[in-house]
């Protein structure tokens, strides 16, 4: 399958594009290298430095005639968002509608979009949150998350182009950006792999649900070869893991115990997130298969070759 990974410069698009790879699919390679690195991209995958809002973007599609997009490109700063929500809009769901403009008028006949389950539901009712849960996003990144879902049901039946909505845990794992997008496991790890101080916001007590990155990249995998109808998928572990102890967690899998500081809360940041994957395993057979402690020690051992590398 000829397939087009938006953001496959990125930490999740990167890993996405090398599975797609070694199970046969020809993949091009769109990224503006905001944050991600040419080094992260497949070296049988064409990159094309790109934004997802440009006429460039566009003329791609249309030459290439992609028969299907996973798109990951995004602004995913959940901070960002709530102080400038203009600028969230305009490349996460204007940029979905220039490609997706585009993709209609050339063939396009599948789209897996990278959705987000902890800011698309806002505070649980009940965990784990199931798909049903209501939808009562608290920052403009999950805002624009949800409108992006509801531009995907438009186009499906508009233009009949089938789609598949990943509404991700926390991802975390080997090549995650430390600086460059959200990640406090990835950040918490190179800070404390470097000798620096490592800051908790609030009291630490806020939980998340922690989903390894090669698990992500076995859900995208398969939402692509997935015929069924379209459809948003929770895609986490049902677990759900307070910062406080998720430091502790990584202490011990970096060898390194140093205690944190406290600071302000984020803006825009919800108390609770855990995701019900039922769905999922129903759907499309998946299941996480990386246990926190596993995932943690694996991304530890990358940031040290990282380190020493650098």
């Amino acid at each position: 399958m000829k397939v087009l990974v938006t953001g496959g410069a990125g930490f999740i698009g990167s890993h996405v594009t090398d599975r797609l790879i070694q199970h046969g699919h020809s993949v091009d390679v769109m990224d503006d290298l905001s944050s991600g690195i040419p080094e992260n991209v497949h070296p049988s995958a064409k990159l094309h430095v790109m934004d997802v809002r440009s006429n460039e973007a566009a003329d791609l599609i249309r030459h290439h005639r992609y028969e299907s997009l996973i798109h990951h490109a995004a602004q995913m700063d959940v901070r960002r968002s709530v102080s400038d929500p203009a600028f969230d809009v305009s490349v996460n769901v204007l940029g979905l509608i220039n490609l997706m403009e585009a993709g209609r008028a050339s063939g396009l006949s599948k789209v897996v979009f990278a959705s987000t389950g902890g800011a698309i539901y806002g505070e649980p009712e009940s965990g784990p949150q199931s798909e049903q849960h209501p939808q009562r996003p608290l920052s403009p990144y999950g805002i624009s998350k949800l409108t992006c879902e509801k531009l995907l049901y438009f186009y499906l039946h508009e233009y009949g182009i089938p789609f598949v909505a990943l509404r991700y845990g926390n991802v975390y794992g080997p090549r995650q950006n430390a600086h460059g997008e959200a990640g406090v496991i990835a950040i918490f790890s190179e800070r404390l792999l470097s000798g620096q101080p490592t800051m908790i916001h609030g009291d630490g007590r806020q939980t998340r649900d922690y989903v390894y990155v090669d698990d992500v990249a076995r859900a995208n995998h398969a939402a692509l070869d997935f015929s069924g109808s379209s459809i948003a998928l929770n895609i986490g572990t049902g677990l759900e893991t307070d910062v406080v102890t998720l430091h502790t967690m990584l202490e011990e899998a970096t060898g390194v115990h140093q205690s944190p500081t406290h600071g302000p809360s984020k803006p825009g940041e919800q108390r609770r997130s855990v995701l019900d994957w039922s769905k999922a395993a129903e759907v499309l057979s998946w299941s996480p298969r990386i246990d926190l402690r596993e995932g943690l020690q694996r991304t530890a051992r990358w940031f040290m070759d990282h380190n020493v590398q650098s």
